[in-house]
């Protein structure tokens, strides 16, 4: 079984409290967010057997996993709790702003239409955000492995509610077997409605997939897309773009896309100057959260505070949040690292 390599003790332990950084997480499936006591609760509640959850190896058994996961979700109380807590959880952590991504059609059979699927989660995330001083906002998103037309509908749901709570429209799913080409005419649906391009790419494929998520679908963000430092032209066309990568370190590991978390190429990103975020993808399924990926990057691929601040203002500064919320943020930030 492969596993996430702790955080290891050292310099690190007298630098500056990572739970106070104000960060925003940015690539995060909320069903996977779901705290494990209330995944083994709620399957304890309707008899259903709660899957192995650690070690994956690779995609598809990770897949698997992630779809029963979801099935444990029969209510609207039941999606209303995951919701709330997910944003419990990331106040402490220090984040200021969440934008978890929800695949609506996982929910169809149990709760009934995409659309009061979103409303559900955007009610009730954005009222547990504000209890807490924090944003919400949702990443709507589409599924690669499903029909293209798929796709277009929900790129025309995600745009009805821009503005509304949606601010970014995702593509999930093994990018091996489909790449970005068939999703051009749902992206563009969702640009021409405000919202943020967050597909992901660079993941399971290498350069070509990121490319093309550049090309063909005008990513504004990538989830992961770490892949990219295959290529030193792809690396500088990052560089001098205003793209950011939403890198998920532990996630790479236990999917085998990097050998281990020392080898990591985002020191190397950030280094050649690619704006990049740190996020957890999916908590219940891989361990570390947020504030694990931050002392996880601390600890294991050296990056300083310097470092993790610069991480943190990518953040901010690519995610859907509201000008009002950055510039706070922000603000922060620079006070936290002046100490």
């Amino acid at each position: 079984m492969v596993t996430a390599a702790p955080a290891r003790p050292g310099a690190g332990d007298a630098a500056k409290d990572l739970a106070t950084l104000p960060k925003a997480h940015l690539h995060v499936h909320l069903e996977g967010a779901m705290r494990p006591a209330t995944l083994t609760e709620l399957a304890d509640r309707y008899g259903i057997a709660v899957p192995q959850i650690r070690g994956f190896g690779n995609f598809s058994a990770f897949a698997g996993m992630y779809v029963a996961a979801c099935d444990v979700l029969r209510t609207y109380d039941d999606l209303a709790r995951v919701v709330r807590e997910v944003v419990e959880d990331n106040v402490r952590d220090g984040a200021v702003w969440v934008e978890p991504s929800l695949y609506a059609p996982h929910h169809r059979e149990r709760l009934g239409p995409d659309e009061d699927v979103l409303a559900c989660v955007i009610e009730v995330g954005q009222a547990a955000a504000a209890e807490h001083g924090i944003g919400f906002g949702v990443m709507f998103a589409a599924d690669r492995t499903v029909d293209a037309e798929q796709a277009v509908a929900l790129a025309r749901v995600a745009a009805r509610w821009a503005g509304r709570g949606v601010v970014s429209f995702g593509l999930a799913n093994d990018e091996e077997l489909v790449g970005p080409e068939p999703f051009a005419v749902a992206y563009r649906i969702a640009k021409d409605a405000g919202l943020l391009s967050t597909p992901h790419a660079g993941e399971l494929r290498g350069p070509e997939s990121v490319i093309g998520a550049l090309d063909l679908l005008g990513a504004d963000r990538l989830q992961h897309g770490v892949r990219a430092f295959e290529d030193p032209e792809l690396v500088e066309r990052l560089a001098d773009s205003d793209v950011c990568l939403d890198v998920c370190p532990s996630s790479n590991l236990l999917l085998s896309v990097v050998p281990s978390l020392e080898e990591h190429p985002l020191p190397r990103l950030l280094a050649a100057g690619v704006n990049c975020s740190l996020n957890g993808d999916d908590p219940l399924l891989f361990g570390p959260n947020l504030l694990d990926e931050y002392r996880l990057s601390r600890a294991t691929l050296g990056l300083d505070d310097t470092a993790l601040a610069q991480v943190a203002r990518s953040s901010i500064r690519y995610s859907g949040a509201p000008a009002e919320l950055k510039q706070d943020a922000l603000a922060r930030i620079d006070a936290w690292e002046r100490g």
